[in-house]
């Protein structure tokens, strides 16, 4: 028997197309659940849902723009009808700045504010208000950051919106816990996905590695332990946390 067993659950992962958010829905599905996978592109569910149906899981791929209150309305009405009401979401959609503060095109800030911050928002009420409705337990698992706990030059934006995510994470869990549902946070350090290379494989990139202290980024598959139990019942009296996953990075004074 799996030590988190999530067997007969209904996971959702925003943004699973690709990096991050592929790699929890391909866990969370390898551990028994039902993973609905949400993002835009429609092509990338598609491959990813027939990966995870390969290796003897059920996946339902949904395509979906998050920032869209309509579209996640529909979406969830289409997935209670196919599995039931989801019982695990994941929001893990992103995007990432790379502008500093006085430069920042105001058109990219808001589409990074929507996509990071309001659709979390949404997607959490919308997921939340559905599970009261049924009297049903359940758990959401926010995809915070590190640049969302430390001060960082360079990504306002982009860490303003997880330092929103990540205060988001206390806020919820201290009124949802009432009804049963839990809600805390991975707050992911570096690891190589498509949203990440360009930096990482920069000169600045690879000095930024110098200086965590494991020094070196994160394996996917190294965050595969937080989620479960996030996931699971074995973190039961567990709500309102936000962990990181970075090698140290947040402990170093660098």
């Amino acid at each position: 028997m799996q030590y988190f067993n999530l067997a007969g659950k209904i996971a959702l992962v925003t943004g699973a197309s690709s990096g991050i958010g592929a790699h929890l829905a391909k866990t969370l599905a390898s551990h028994g659940c039902t993973t609905v996978i949400v993002a835009r592109r429609l092509d990338r569910l598609k491959s990813l849902a027939s990966e995870i149906e390969a290796q003897g899981g059920r996946a339902i791929p949904i395509q979906m723009d998050v920032t869209d209150r309509d579209a996640i309305n529909t979406g969830l009405d289409q997935i209670e009808a196919l599995a039931g009401p989801v019982e695990i979401l994941v929001n893990n959609a992103g995007m990432a700045g790379r502008h500093l503060f006085l430069t920042a095109p105001k058109e990219e800030t808001d589409q990074i504010i929507a996509v990071n911050q309001t659709a979390v928002w949404d997607m959490s009420q919308a997921v939340s208000q559905r599970l009261v409705k049924h009297e049903k337990p359940g758990t959401i698992i926010n995809i915070s950051s590190i640049t969302g706990l430390r001060a960082v030059g360079g990504a306002s934006s982009y860490a303003m919106t997880k330092a929103a995510v990540a205060h988001m994470t206390h806020l919820h869990a201290l009124e949802l816990a009432r009804y049963n549902i839990r809600v805390n946070a991975i707050a992911p350090g570096y690891f190589l996905t498509e949203l990440t290379e360009d930096f990482l494989e920069s000169n600045a990139g690879q000095a930024l590695c110098k200086r965590i202290p494991m020094k070196r980024t994160g394996n996917l598959d190294e965050l595969d332990g937080l989620l479960l139990l996030l996931a699971s019942d074995r973190s039961s009296f567990m709500t309102g946390t936000v962990i990181p996953v970075d090698g140290g990075h947040l402990v170093s004074s660098l």
